[in-house]
């Protein structure tokens, strides 16, 4: 055969065998297939599994906000917005009641409109998450002004 055959065969069993070897070196022995739930295509690094694990989380669940906030979760479970954890609207609460010692709470329009802005496509318009035109429903004003956020209804109000 001629050389211009040979020459790019080279190249490219030069190139297979790079990757190769930079594969060898910097993926983990213990990344592969595991079988494990909840990773696509099981794909992952086993040891990985115990350092997320002691890993600490920045978000509490209802749960933990209901044992000193036992009358605000009990009304968020009985109105719309019992599927929204705590956290969605108050901000992490890692060491809370510790530090901080008050989480901050946005009263801010656009905090409501994160998931109540009416989207501009056909089925925007559903029943469980009622959407509004910013601009036409009561501009200027913040929600809280007429909306309870843990009992979203106006007639509870």
């Amino acid at each position: 055969m001629n050389n211009h055959i040979w020459r790019p065969l080279y190249v490219v069993l030069a190139l297979v065998a790079v990757i190769l070897l930079v594969r060898a070196v910097y993926v983990p022995k213990d990344f592969g297939v595991h079988g494990g739930e909840g990773y696509m295509y099981g794909w992952y690094r086993e040891g990985n599994v115990q350092e997320w694990k002691e890993w600490p989380s920045n978000y509490r669940t209802q749960s933990y906000c209901a044992e000193c906030h036992f009358d605000q979760t009990e009304a968020l479970v009985a109105a719309g917005h019992a599927a929204i954890q705590c956290e969605n609207c108050h901000g992490p609460a890692l060491d809370h009641p510790n530090e901080p010692a008050v989480l901050t709470i946005d009263r801010g329009r656009d905090q409501c409109l994160r998931c109540h802005a009416r989207l501009p496509y056909p089925g925007s318009d559903r029943k469980h998450l009622p959407g509004i035109e910013p601009d036409q429903h009561n501009p200027g004003m913040a929600c809280v002004d007429c909306h309870n956020p843990h009992n979203p209804s106006l007639e509870d109000m």
